[in-house]
């Protein structure tokens, strides 16, 4: 048995570097065609022969998508609601993780029951007394509308909920109980220190659901207020769409979230591992 191998350490052969290249060519193919559909014309893809590189059409393409929809606004518009329900959704989701796990509390169980089940119940059952509710509110046609029903998700309890029990020892709750901490204190300075990798993942994955999310802005919004999502569908007007055009939009709508990956991507896999090797 060699060192690397005797330490629990594996090395990568070339099946290995062959899998995982064959995985990030098929993961990042369609973002590549959709640059390549986003700097031709419609002619030009439907040719026999289609092109399968990119040119500097693609900053015309961009700008005749901004000309014809709201993109500018609607990016706005997602960037305030996506960073709005991702903080409330980690937020409150870590609080009631928290106090499901750690605190003892008459109906917990039913009540952590009833919250797993409504994750079962479509969305589309809740949409028109959800509607309706906002409409009384004087809310539709407001981002808030968007953000305010989405600030706390029953997957998010339940995720919390499951990684605060194993990730934190009751032996350290109790200590700070015994040091004068009171369930806040102990929430604050105990349990989101050690529960930041999945904060971070659930936020992830909460603000890539936001920024997704077409079908209830597209009820509660106009086209004069919308989400990029929502703006988008003004790009797919006439009797034959500019898919060219369209794809130029939609590349225009994705920049935001790539950044966000590229700045944040390696603190967010850093937190999921160190969250892993602590567990």
């Amino acid at each position: 048995m060699n060192g690397s191998a005797s330490s629990g350490v594996l090395k990568a052969n070339w099946f290995t570097y062959t899998a995982i290249g064959f995985v990030t060519l098929i993961s990042v193919f369609p973002l590549y065609y959709t640059i390549v559909m986003a700097s031709h014309t419609n002619a030009e893809m439907a040719a026999k022969t289609p092109p399968l590189l990119p040119n500097s059409s693609i900053f015309d393409n961009v700008k005749k998508a901004l000309d014809l929809a709201p993109l500018n606004l609607g990016l706005v518009n997602s960037v305030i609601v996506s960073g709005a329900i991702t903080l409330g959704t980690v937020a409150f989701c870590t609080l009631a993780g928290f106090a499901f796990a750690k605190l003892r509390f008459r109906g917990s169980a039913i009540l952590l029951a009833i919250c797993v089940a409504t994750m079962m119940v479509p969305l589309q059952m809740g949409v028109i007394p959800l509607y309706m509710l906002m409409a009384k509110f004087g809310l539709a046609n407001h981002l808030s509308a968007v953000i305010l029903p989405s600030l706390c998700t029953a997957f998010g309890v339940f995720f919390m909920r499951q990684y605060v029990a194993s990730a934190v020892p009751d032996e350290l709750i109790e200590a700070a109980y015994m040091d004068g901490a009171g369930p806040f204190r102990v929430f604050w300075s105990v349990v989101v220190p050690a529960v930041r990798p999945a904060m971070a993942v659930l936020g992830m994955l909460t603000f890539l659901m936001a920024w997704n999310d077409f079908f209830w802005p597209i009820i509660v919004l106009s086209s004069q207020n919308p989400t990029i999502q929502v703006s988008f569908q003004s790009l797919a007007t006439g009797y034959s769409p500019q898919q060219s055009i369209i794809m130029a939009g939609t590349l225009y709508g994705t920049v935001p979230v790539l950044i966000v990956f590229a700045l944040l991507g390696r603190q967010i896999v850093g937190g999921i591992m160190q969250g892993a090797v602590k567990g």
